[in-house]
């Protein structure tokens, strides 16, 4: 069952995820066109702005999900229902909260906006608040499809909306211009999707509308309240690591350099996003086999997961290096095009965060919350303390460096640690050998694609495609050469043929339906 859910969820990401992200690129280069590239400097900041707000959700929405795979597991409609009501009661409040905070940045604005023209600041904030709090009003019960890996009903609203979202996004742009309207159309959407998700919720499992009279017993508030503790301490410094490079850019160089930034984030976060359909879709499959399983069975599955991860981030990493430049030239002009060293940075970034996924997702679905709370806190202080240094000598790439830097001193080390002791029951000395020997595979694929790539001409998009295309052959092509014996290619390839086997059984009934 945990390997139908994770098809079906997969499956219906990787679908929406292509039909969105080909809506994107028609939404941001119309954007770009009317708006210019202050507007979506803008856009980049308070979307930054307001992920800080979001801090008071942090530790919340976790630590109760991980308390619901158990119950969920064991049908256990009772205690199932207890932690919902808290859910609800608490996501009430993180709402009321996100709200005020966000009111009292207000007068803060001037602080974090440097050389920008662009007018209506204050209502344009507004908007983006109204946009963030109220969907915590109905996220408990979004996340109570995911914890029973009906993922997929989520994704098929989410495209739907987004679908209509943007194209009535572009066809205001086009027509009006206005990113007001822009705004308030993506708010109502925004609003109105979840609560079609939280009504779809309450048919599918009706007894989350009985009425609870029951507590919370005590071994779970005790535990509940230790993993909040200990996960807003993560996540607030996960924000400063993440989350404030839009801030400090738009801080120390100008609210233009983050819409350039934008654009290089937008292409890793597509790539990123794709990747995370396959594994956020099997994340709350690994929460059910951590609750079921032992140790061993854990181990095999990780060990499936961590070559998948390996797979897919490397080949978008190189991907990613040999055509962003070419694309922004063909896509919107060189004039929006960063320095090499931005590129290389922002790239070894984005593949050893994705690098971590595979341990990440077994650490956070065993509830390794508490043994590192501080962990994120020494990372951001270190990122904050390099990337204000570094960008006063060396510009934008200053802050991009301090990202790094702080990621491969901190997390890089304690996350393996702690699940080879207390999940795996395995010297961590191992992750770091399969790390070692898959980052010489990569080097080697990149080297070799590169080589081959640079006889490619990118000067339009046919070409360039082209040039992605046979990047994507090459890397491929060496790693099936090189893994296609081990058991977990295997594995991987038993999946993938069983998923084609679904969609092609999908696609014959739809052929049957349509003659009758």
């Amino acid at each position: 069952m945990r390997i139908k859910h994770t098809i079906m969820n997969i499956s219906a990401g990787l679908g929406s995820q292509i039909m969105i992200t080909a809506l994107s690129f028609i939404s941001r280069t119309v954007f770009i066109s009317s708006l210019g590239i202050e507007y979506l400097g803008i856009n980049a900041l308070f979307t930054s702005m307001l992920a800080m707000l979001s801090l008071a959700e942090a530790g919340i929405g976790s630590s109760i999900i991980y308390n619901l795979y158990k119950p969920v597991a064991d049908q256990d409609q009772l205690k199932i229902n207890v932690l919902m009501r808290l859910y609800r009661n608490a996501y009430a409040v993180i709402a009321l909260i996100v709200f005020l905070l966000g009111l009292i940045m207000l007068p803060f604005l001037d602080v974090f906006i440097k050389d920008s023209s662009v007018e209506n600041i204050t209502l344009i904030y507004f908007l983006f608040l109204i946009n963030t709090a109220t969907p915590y009003l109905f996220m408990y019960k979004q996340s109570f499809l995911n914890v029973n890996q009906k993922n997929y009903v989520i994704t098929s609203i989410y495209m739907v909306s987004s679908i209509i979202s943007t194209c009535l996004k572009i066809a205001i742009l086009i027509y009006t211009e206005n990113y007001i309207l822009f705004l308030i159309v993506e708010s109502i959407i925004t609003i109105t999707t979840s609560i079609i998700l939280a009504m779809i919720v309450d048919r599918i499992y009706p007894f989350l509308k009985n009425k609870v009279t029951n507590k919370l017993d005590s071994e779970t508030r005790a535990n509940l309240m230790r993993n909040i503790k200990a996960i807003v301490l993560q996540n607030i410094g996960v924000y400063f690591i993440f989350g404030v490079d839009s801030i400090l850019i738009s801080s120390f160089i100008s609210i233009a350099a983050v819409g350039l930034y934008s654009n290089y984030k937008m292409l890793m976060d597509i790539c990123r996003t794709f990747i995370n359909q396959i594994f956020n879709n099997m994340y709350h499959s690994v929460g059910n086999l951590v609750a079921k399983e032992n140790a061993e069975k854990i181990y095999s599955i990780y060990k499936i997961t961590m070559l998948l991860n390996f797979w897919l981030y490397s080949m978008f990493t190189i991907l990613l290096y040999i055509t962003v430049p070419p694309f922004i030239t063909v896509w919107i002009g060189s004039q929006y095009v960063m320095g090499h060293a931005v590129l290389i940075i922002l790239i070894l970034t984005f593949y050893e965060r994705g690098m971590r996924n595979s341990i990440s997702t077994v650490k956070t679905t065993a509830g390794i919350f508490h043994e590192d709370r501080y962990a994120p806190l020494c990372q951001a202080a270190i990122n904050l303390i390099v990337s204000i240094t570094l960008v006063q000598f060396i510009g934008i790439v200053g802050i991009f460096i301090g990202t790094l830097i702080s990621s491969l001193l901190v997390p890089f080390w304690t996350t393996p640690y702690l699940v080879y002791k207390k999940v795996f029951n395995k010297p961590v000395r191992n992750y770091y050998q399969q790390y070692a020997y898959y980052a010489a595979i990569g080097i080697g694929a990149y080297l070799v694609a590169n080589f081959v790539c640079y006889f490619i001409p990118s000067d339009t998009l046919l070409k360039l495609s082209f040039k992605g295309f046979v990047c994507i052959v090459v890397v491929n092509g060496i790693y099936i050469a090189l893994f296609r014996k081990t058991n977990e290619f295997k594995y991987i390839l038993g999946i993938g043929k069983t998923i084609l086997g679904k969609l092609s059984q999908a696609s014959r009934l739809k052929r049957k339906l349509f003659k009758s």
